[in-house]
């Protein structure tokens, strides 16, 4: 079974249905056989967006989703914080945050290439060091 990795957009539109992303989010995650994986970053940038547009009680769902083992995570390592300086360095000009180079460093570490993720524009920007580019879904 292969892993992906998951990014804030994608939680986000899960727990709001008016989100436009939504459907596409629901749709692939019901299909969905590999395994998850939301680097730990992405967790408070995560609730932080739902407890702002959607309140308290959807970020206490989503958090206690999380504490459920609903969605496995993945904590930084010293190495993925340094690789992520670099790449926020790196793309300067695009202006790419810490949270998407640490989505990109925990990808490197763990060789997954499959981004589960809103964003387009930085993760089609960012070129990673295990393999030629990242496949966004859905």
């Amino acid at each position: 079974m292969k892993a992906i990795l998951v990014d804030t957009g994608i939680l986000y539109a899960m727990a709001d249905r008016d989100d436009a992303w939504h459907k596409r989010a629901t749709d692939f995650l019901t299909n969905n056989t590999d395994i998850l994986i939301v680097p730990i970053t992405v967790i408070p940038e995560a609730a932080y967006l739902i407890n702002t547009y959607l309140g308290v009680e959807a970020e206490q769902k989503f958090l206690i989703s999380i504490a459920k083992g609903e969605l496995k995570y993945e904590n930084l390592t010293p190495g993925d914080i340094e690789r992520s300086i670099k790449l926020i360095e790196s793309y300067s000009d695009a202006n790419i945050g810490f949270v998407d180079a640490s989505v990109v460093a925990v990808a490197e570490r763990l060789k997954i290439c499959r981004i589960l993720t809103t964003d387009r524009r930085d993760f089609s920007i960012i070129r990673p060091s295990h393999c030629d580019y990242f496949t966004l879904l859905p």
